[in-house]
């Protein structure tokens, strides 16, 4: 459990950088009033998932101690 919950968490956390990094550069901002508005087209749904896979690799990690 030890090793797929490593596995689990590193893959997670470099999702999460990598989509953060390509939503943050998916969205596009414009003048409205002497406002800068920013309006956001990314999926946010890759990212999610990168961070529900951290969370479980997280939670298997944890288990190894409990049974051990």
């Amino acid at each position: 459990m030890k090793i797929i919950g490593t596995i689990l968490f590193i893959a997670g956390f470099i999702g999460i950088i990598f989509f953060g990094i390509q939503a943050i550069n998916d969205s596009d901002s414009f003048n409205f009033l002497g406002l800068d508005v920013a309006v956001s087209s990314a999926n946010w749904t890759p990212l999610i998932i990168s961070g529900f896979v951290t969370l479980v690799g997280i939670i298997l990690f944890q288990l190894r101690g409990q049974h051990a």
